[in-house]
């Protein structure tokens, strides 16, 4: 995989199916060194932040739900943890 490509990947995930208003997607694996699921080259852990009218109304589980059900394949090859904030 090439340095970057999951999160291509997982933005355009959250675009196609949340159309948010505000998203920011950013790789922080670095910060994960030494930790159980990093992997040499990163695109482990990510930090989110996502605005979108698709989470009205939904509390925070519901919403953690929603994105981690979009990124299953994500999670099944390779990609570790999450960090998610909901704007709304």
């Amino acid at each position: 995989m090439d340095k970057g490509e999951r999160k291509k990947r997982i933005e355009k995930l959250l675009m196609d199916n949340f159309s948010p208003k505000y998203i920011n997607v950013v790789d922080d694996s670095i910060s994960h060194i030494g930790h159980i699921g990093y992997q040499e080259g990163g695109e482990t852990h990510y930090n989110i932040e996502i605005e979108s009218e698709a989470f009205l109304g939904k509390n925070r589980v519901e919403r953690e739900r929603m994105v981690s059900k979009l990124l299953e394949k994500e999670f099944q090859t390779g990609l570790h943890a999450l960090s998610l904030k909901f704007i709304n």
